[in-house]
């Protein structure tokens, strides 16, 4: 029904607003008296072989969705009814900014791809921890936080926005994520290099020891980086003793697209996501397991299909996510996922 019906109506909306529309009437839908059962009953995918433990958290299956859906904390608790083992929220910052001008999102169906530019934009950490604060936490779902910097921060104080999140947004999240691989806030990806990392990451695990119970710490990497940098993730994970590592967010590498190069350069900068970073993606999930087989390691960047999530997991994922290949293939990516995982 999504693909023959409402995919081909959503898609003559622009992709921002039929993302505000969709998840506003899968709001409005679970509102009403008996659906939300329905729909959970529809999605859900219990057995034994779907749980996993991983970073110390016990998940009912391995399927998350990933940061970017919900960015203000709004939709998470109606998008646990898809079947979802766990949501990661954000990426949230310490002040709301409106990020960058629309349009900023793009589709890119013969590539069944996304490129977005849209810059951190959320209404900031006290909107958002007042959400979580104040809603009802699903049961039975892991809940990420993920968290950056403002666009107005320089990189010599990143690491107080950090914080600033870290301290507001943990008695609310199972785990963190450290966003500093977006390439749509000026000079973010900078603070991947070796030492400011290091230090953000030493500076949040320091807090986090300083209570009763710490929290997992992740870092989100772009698929853009050399072996070397690689190296030095795998060094920087061992140094600080961070939890894991997401690999990977949006890519700025436009080679092999089925998309014009004129429309390409129409659209402008900005992350590619979907199928065409699914490759790339998964060499670095195995580049990292072969190089460092401890590592804990959730996968995201083109699945859009249980095979392409297996993938995944042979290459050395612990856990997956989706968010591209939900918008191309619809809810029921998260059933079929799970189902051939069971199999």
């Amino acid at each position: 029904m999504y693909k023959a019906i409402l995919k081909k109506l959503l898609f003559l909306l622009s992709p921002e607003k039929a993302h505000h529309l969709t998840v506003s009437l899968l709001k409005m839908t679970l509102a009403i008296p008996g659906i939300s059962h329905l729909f959970r009953a529809s999605f859900k995918v219990e057995h034994p072989s779907l749980e996993r433990e991983v970073f110390g958290l016990k998940f009912k299956n391995p399927v998350g969705l990933a940061a970017g859906f919900d960015k203000d904390g709004k939709y998470y608790q109606a998008m646990t009814s898809l079947g979802f083992g766990f949501i990661e929220i954000g990426t949230v910052t310490p002040k709301a900014q409106d990020g960058n001008p629309q349009p900023r999102l793009f589709r890119l169906p013969k590539d069944n791809g996304l490129i977005n530019r849209m810059g951190f934009n959320n209404e900031g950490i006290d909107a958002f921890v007042s959400r979580l604060k104040n809603g009802k936490r699903p049961e039975g779902v892991i809940i990420g936080g993920n968290i950056g910097k403002n666009k107005v921060t320089p990189n010599e104080e990143a690491v107080n926005d950090y914080k600033i999140c870290f301290e507001a947004l943990f008695p609310y999240v199972d785990y963190f994520v450290v966003n500093v691989s977006s390439p749509n806030t000026p000079n973010l990806r900078a603070l991947q290099d070796k030492k400011p990392l290091t230090n953000l990451l030493s500076t949040l695990q320091t807090l986090n020891h300083k209570k009763s119970s710490p929290k997992p710490i992740l870092l989100k990497i772009a698929p853009d980086l050399t072996d070397t940098q690689l190296d030095d993730i795998i060094e920087i994970v061992a140094t600080t003793k961070i939890a894991g590592i997401i690999a990977a967010n949006t890519t700025i590498n436009r080679a092999n697209l089925n998309t014009s190069d004129q429309e390409i350069k129409a659209i402008g900068n900005g992350g590619l996501s979907g199928a065409p970073v699914r490759k790339r993606s998964t060499e670095v999930v195995k580049y990292l397991k072969d190089k460092s087989p401890e590592l804990k390691i959730i996968a995201v960047g083109g699945i859009a299909s249980a095979a392409d999530a297996i993938e995944k997991i042979n290459a050395g994922a612990d856990l997956v996510q989706v968010y591209s290949g939900l918008i191309y293939e619809g809810p029921s990516l998260i059933k079929r996922i799970n189902k051939a995982l069971v199999k």
